[in-house]
C-alpha cells in the first residue's frame, strides 16, 4: 500500500534501525503518490507474519513553525526515554523467544516492525502510517494481497492510541495497548479494532474514590493533563464522588505542549489552596518538566494521589524527590516476570543516538536505572502479555482452534492469505494462562481489573522505592475491591507538611498529633531523617552544618601564619631589626658624648632587650605546644623585666647626677656601673624566681576551648595558674610605675639633654598601653586573645624604642654639632 505523508509527519530523529539499507531508485511517474520522507523503523525483523510495534521512544518534541510560505521543518523529538526503550526490547525478546521455541505458530515465523511515536498524538499518527507501509521506498508500489502486518502493539498514551486506533480502522488492523486506559477506548463504536491488557480508568477512578473516603480525604484538587486520558479520567473521579462528601478545591490542566508559565499558575493555585491532597491523571512525559518547576518552587507538604501513567515511573525515584513526593499513593499497573529479560537488555547495545553518551567505563545499571530496572515490570510486563496474546490468537486461527465465543464463524484461515480482520475476531476470545496469569478480553476489549496500590516510601540510599501496600480487584464484590495493609503505607500529613530532614516536629497546643510545626535543630544538634521528633546532640568535637543534616568536626582555629599572624609577624621582625639598627649605630659611635652620658653600657643592655621583647612575640603565632605555651609567658616577663631593670638603673643614675648639691657628695659613688648591674640583675631575678615558681607549680599548657564558639575549637594556651599570672604582669607593672615616678621627679632637671623626660614619656606610653591591655585581653575571643597579647609587646616595646633612642639618634645622624660635651652641658648649672 502506498501513503502520502503529510509534511509535518517527515521525521526529525535520526535513522536507528538495525537494519539499514539503501534505497533503490525506481522510476516514478507523474501519476504516482510519492514520499516527502522516508521514516525509517527504529527495530525491524522479517517474518512471515509482522507485528507493528509503537513507542514513546521520546517524552517531548519540539513543533516548527507553520506559517504555509515555505516548506515546514520536521517536528523534532527531544527526551530519550530509557524505560519505554525498555518496553521496546521486551517486545523483541518476546517475538524472538517466540521464533526459537517453536511451541507456537510451528513452522512459521513472527517478524516485527517498531517505530517511536515521540508521546505525541501527531508524530504517533505519523508512526501508524509509517507501520503499514513498507520500510523503504523499495516497498512504495500498490499491495495486491494481504498484508504481513497482521496487529499493532501501541500505544502508551491515551490520546496517541486514539489516533493510532483511527488510523488503523480503515484497514481492519487490530491493536492492543499496554498502557492506554482512558474509558474512553472502550466504545465499540469509535475504536472496533481496539484491546488493552491494561485495565479501563473506569476502575482506577472508583479505587481513588474509595481511597479518598477511606482516609477522610474530603478537599482535594485535581490536575490532568491536556488530553482524553485526562479529561475522561476526571470525568469519571466527579461522576464517582457525587454523593460521598468528597469536595475539589481546584481542577487544573497540565498544557499538552509543556508552558512553564502555565505549570506555574498551576503550582500557585496549589501552594495557596487549603486542600493538601491532591490527585493528578497525567503522563510521565507531562510530570517530568512539571515536577521540575514544582520542586524549583519549594512547595512541599502535597499528598500526592497518582494514576497508573506515572506511579511507578523510574524517574521520580532519585533522592530529590523524596522531600516533594514522599508518601505519594496510587495504583500501579499489576507486575509481572519476563523470563530472560535482564541478560537480554544487557546483552543488548543501545544505539548511540538514544542513550546519553557514556565514557565507556560507566554501568549500565548506574547510569540508565530506569533502563535496567526488571525488579517488578509493570508496563513492560504488559507488551509481553500483548505479544503472547497476539501470537496465541493467531495460532488458533492458522490452526483451527477456535474459541466458544459469538465471534467465531470456526473456520480457518490460508497460511500464505491471513487477513488482520480475521485475527481480531480469535483476538476477542483468547483465553490463556501466561505465568499463573489470565489473559482475555471482554467484548468492550478491556482486560481484567486488577491495580496493585503502590506508595513511594523512602529506601535505605535516601532513594524513592516503589512499595506495594495493597491491591484493588475489580472482580471482587462491591465493597471488598479495595485491600490496604495499614501496617506498611506511609502518607504525608493532610494538616501539616512533613519536616525535613534538619528541622523537628513541634506539636501545636490544643490541636490533633498530626498538626504541627517544622523546627529548625538548634546550632550543634541535627536530624537526619524525614519528620524527626527531636534532634540529636553532636559531640563535643563537632557541630551541625549549615543544614541540620549532618555532624561535621568543628574547625580549629588559633592565631597561625594567616593574614594577621604574618601581620604580627612583619611588624615584629621589623622592629627586631630597627632595634638592631639602632645598637649598630651606638656601637659606631660609642665613643661621643651623647651615647656616653648616663652609661653607654645600659643603654646597649636597653638595646638587647628591646630586640628579645619583639622576637618574643614570635613565639605566639604558631599551633600552641606545651613547651610553645611555657616559653611564650616566661620568655616575655624574663625580657620586659629586665628591659625595664635597665631603665630603672638608668632613671637613678640620671636622679643621682642631677641631684648631687655639693662637690663632696659621695652618692653616685654607690651608682656606679658594678651597682648598676647589681640593681638590674636582682629586679631580673624577682621575675625569673616567680617564672621558675609558675613552671613548677602549675605551667601554661595548651587547651581546646570549645566554649567560647560553639561552632569552633579554639586552640590556645592556658595560663596554669592565674595568680602567677597576674604577678608576672603585675610585677612588671612595679617596676614601670616605680620608674615612671623616679623620671617624672626628675624631668625639669637641667642639661640640653635631659634623659629623665624621655624615660618619663616611654613609660607613660608603656604604662598607658598595659593598662588598656588588661579590658582587651579579658573580653577577645579565641586567637584574637593572642593577638591582643602580641600587639601589646609590641606597642609597648615600639614606645620605648622611639622614646628613648629616637631623640639620641636624631642628633647622631641628622645634628653631628650638637654631639658635644659644651652643648650637653650647656644649660647645667
Amino acid at each position: 500500500m502506498t501513503l502520502l505523508f503529510l509534511w509535518l509527519l517527515s521525521p526529525s530523529v535520526s535513522s536507528l534501525t538495525h537494519t539499514p539499507s539503501q534505497i533503490p531508485d525506481y522510476p516514478l511517474s507523474a501519476s504516482q503518490c510519492v514520499l516527502q520522507n522516508d521514516f525509517e523503523p527504529v527495530f525491524m525483523a522479517d517474518g512471515d507474519y509482522v507485528i507493528g510495534g509503537i513507542f514513546p521512544l521520546h517524552y517531548n518534541q519540539e513543533m516548527p513553525d507553520i506559517n504555509y510560505t515555505y516548506r515546514p521543518a520536521a517536528v523534532k523529538c527531544n527526551g530519550f526515554d530509557p524505560r519505554a526503550f525498555r518496553w521496546a526490547l521486551a517486545m523483541r525478546l518476546s517475538v524472538e523467544v517466540i521464533n526459537q521455541s517453536g511451541k507456537l505458530l510451528p513452522n512459521h515465523t513472527l517478524g516485527y516492525k517498531i517505530f517511536d511515536s515521540c508521546a505525541y498524538p501527531l508524530t504517533g499518527q505519523r508512526a501508524a502510517l509509517s507501520v503499514l507501509n513498507g520500510p523503504f521506498q523499495a516497498h512504495a508500489p500498490m499491495c495486491s494481497s494481504a498484508s504481513p502486518l497482521l496487529a499493532v502493539i501501541g500505544e502508551s498514551g491515551s490520546a496517541q492510541s486514539i489516533v493510532v486506533s483511527k488510523s488503523l480502522h480503515p484497514f481492519r488492523i487490530p491493536m492492543i495497548s499496554y498502557f492506554s486506559s482512558c474509558a474512553c477506548l472502550s466504545d465499540r463504536t469509535k475504536y472496533p479494532n481496539f484491546f488493552r491488557v491494561i485495565p479501563n480508568d473506569d476502575y482506577q477512578v472508583k479505587a481513588m474514590a474509595q481511597l479518598l473516603l477511606r482516609y477522610g480525604w474530603r478537599w482535594v484538587g485535581v490536575v490532568r493533563g491536556d488530553h482524553a486520558y485526562g479529561l475522561f479520567a476526571l470525568q469519571g473521579l466527579l461522576r464517582e464522588l457525587k454523593g460521598t462528601g468528597v469536595c475539589v478545591a481546584y481542577q487544573e490542566m497540565i498544557p499538552l505542549l509543556y508552558n512553564q508559565q502555565k505549570a506555574l499558575e498551576i503550582i500557585e493555585v496549589m501552594r495557596s489552596s487549603t486542600a493538601r491532597v491532591v490527585v493528578v491523571f497525567s503522563a510521565e512525559g507531562e510530570m517530568t518538566p512539571f515536577l521540575k518547576d514544582y520542586m524549583e518552587q519549594n512547595v512541599t507538604g502535597i499528598q500526592w494521589v497518582a494514576s497508573e501513567a506515572w506511579v511507578t515511573a523510574s524517574v521520580f525515584t532519585t533522592s530529590k524527590y523524596y522531600t516533594y513526593l514522599g508518601g505519594t499513593i496510587g495504583f500501579g499497573i499489576r507486575q509481572g516476570q519476563i523470563p530472560g529479560l535482564r541478560d537480554y537488555l544487557q546483552m543488548v547495545n543501545p544505539v548511540r543516538p538514544l542513550l546519553p553518551p557514556c565514557s565507556g567505563q560507566e554501568a549500565i545499571l548506574d547510569q540508565h536505572s530506569a533502563y535496567m530496572n526488571t525488579s517488578s515490570p509493570r508496563v513492560t510486563y504488559n507488551v509481553y502479555k500483548a505479544v503472547y496474546a497476539i501470537t496465541h490468537s493467531m495460532h488458533n486461527l492458522l490452526y483451527c482452534q477456535p474459541g466458544t465465543g459469538p465471534f467465531l464463524n470456526h473456520s480457518c484461515a490460508n497460511s500464505n492469505n491471513v487477513y488482520p480482520w480475521q485475527l481480531q475476531h480469535y483476538l476477542q476470545e483468547v483465553d490463556v494462562s501466561i505465568a499463573g496469569e489470565t489473559i482475555k478480553f471482554d467484548w468492550k476489549g478491556d482486560s481484567i481489573p486488577y491495580y496493585d496500590i503502590i506508595n513511594w516510601q523512602k529506601g535505605s540510599g535516601g532513594n524513592i522505592e516503589f512499595i506495594t501496600v495493597g491491591v484493588f480487584d475489580g472482580t471482587k464484590d462491591p465493597g471488598k475491591e479495595l485491600v490496604i495493609q495499614e501496617e506498611k503505607i506511609v502518607v504525608v500529613s493532610v494538616c501539616s507538611a512533613s519536616c525535613r530532614p534538619g528541622f523537628r516536629k513541634a506539636v501545636r497546643h490544643g490541636e490533633p498529633l498530626c498538626c504541627f510545626d517544622c523546627v529548625p535543630c538548634d546550632g550543634g544538634k541535627i536530624s537526619n531523617q524525614t519528620d524527626s521528633i527531636d534532634c540529636e546532640a553532636c559531640p563535643e568535637d563537632y557541630w551541625s552544618n549549615a543544614d541540620g543534616t549532618l555532624c561535621i568536626l568543628k574547625v580549629v582555629e588559633f592565631l597561625s601564619h594567616d593574614a594577621m599572624g604574618i601581620a604580627l609577624m612583619v611588624i615584629a621582625v621589623v622592629g627586631a631589626c630597627l632595634t638592631a639598627a639602632v645598637l649598630g649605630v651606638f656601637l659606631h659611635h660609642r665613643t661621643t658624648p651623647i651615647v656616653r652620658i648616663n652609661n653607654s653600657e645600659l643603654s646597649f643592655f636597653i638595646l638587647l632587650s628591646l630586640t628579645l621583647c619583639f622576637l618574643c612575640a614570635l613565639v605566639f603565632i604558631g599551633e600552641p605546644t606545651s613547651w610553645s605555651c611555657m616559653l611564650r609567658h616566661t620568655a616575655f616577663s624574663i625580657t620586659f623585666s629586665l628591659c625595664i631593670s635597665c631603665i630603672l638603673g638608668k632613671t637613678l643614675v640620671v636622679l643621682a647626677a642631677f641631684t648631687a648639691t655639693r662637690p663632696g657628695d659621695n652618692i653616685m659613688k654607690w651608682l656606679g656601673p658594678k651597682q648598676q648591674r647589681f640593681i638590674i640583675i636582682c629586679c631580673t631575678l624577682v621575675q625569673v624566681l616567680i617564672c621558675a615558681a609558675w613552671l613548677i607549680a602549675a605551667p601554661p599548657f595548651p587547651i581546646k576551648n570549645t566554649q567560647a564558639y560553639h561552632s569552633k575549637i579554639i586552640l590556645e594556651c592556658s595560663v596554669g595558674s592565674q595568680l602567677a599570672f597576674w604577678c608576672v604582669l603585675g610585677y612588671i607593672g612595679f617596676l614601670a610605675c616605680l620608674c615612671f615616678i623616679l623620671a617624672f621627679l626628675a624631668r625639669k632637671l637641667p642639661g640640653n639633654f635631659n634623659e629623665a623626660k624621655y624615660i618619663t614619656f616611654s613609660m607613660l606610653i608603656f604604662c598607658a598601653v598595659w593598662i588598656s591591655f588588661i579590658p582587651a585581653y579579658v573580653s577577645s575571643p579565641g586567637k584574637y586573645t593572642v593577638a591582643v597579647e602580641i600587639f601589646a609587646i609590641l606597642a609597648s616595646s615600639f614606645g620605648l624604642l622611639f622614646c628613648l633612642f629616637a631623640p639620641k639618634c636624631y642628633i647622631i645622624l641628622l645634628k653631628p654639632e650638637k654631639n658635644t660635651k659644651q652643648h650637653l652641658m650647656l644649660n647645667k648649672k
